[in-house]
């Protein structure tokens, strides 16, 4: 069995996220998908629950034909002590997909093998991006997938996080 862990906030979960998932699905018989900082909610940059986000994830890739599991992980403040705080909190993975550099020197220090995921039009498909186009009211669902719009619509996520990027200064 070769089990694989994509790391990530999914800030929303958008179809950059749902290619490297496609690809990682033909490289593992098993992927878990770790919603990082998943204590974090109701930010500008971090606007979605970590269950909201799990329904996200379990919805988009139902697609796939391939085993996994969604399992939010929430944030340590001791670098040294993240991944074994990760590996308590998933089932036993081979490899992990990540491209962020923190996430890559702790997991290779840790003798985990790590592969970079590509990146699929990155100017387009950010959460960021996402977040900024949904603040300004532009065209956004282009970006997600189908289900993932039905999802942010069922919450009223564009309204969420709209009210939480307002100052109360006048």
């Amino acid at each position: 069995m070769h089990r694989g862990i994509y790391l990530g906030r999914f800030q929303p979960y958008h179809m950059g996220h749902h290619q490297v998932i496609k690809q990682i699905a033909h490289e593992v018989d098993e992927i878990i998908i770790g919603i990082g900082s998943a204590q974090i909610s109701h930010e500008i940059e971090n606007p979605f629950t970590a269950g909201e986000r799990v329904l996200m994830v379990s919805k988009a890739i139902e697609e796939f034909d391939i085993k996994h599991y969604v399992i939010p992980i929430e944030d340590i403040q001791r670098n040294s002590l993240w991944v074994p705080h990760v590996k308590s909190m998933v089932p036993p993975f081979q490899i992990a997909y990540t491209n962020n550099p923190l996430v890559i020197e702790l997991l290779s220090e840790a003798g985990i093998q790590v592969k970079q995921s590509p990146l699929f039009r990155r100017n387009h498909y950010s959460g960021t991006e996402i977040r900024r186009k949904m603040l300004e009211g532009d065209r956004w669902e282009h970006f997600v997938p189908e289900n993932v719009v039905e999802i942010i619509r069922e919450i009223d996520g564009v309204n969420r996080l709209r009210a939480i990027a307002q100052s109360d200064q006048e």
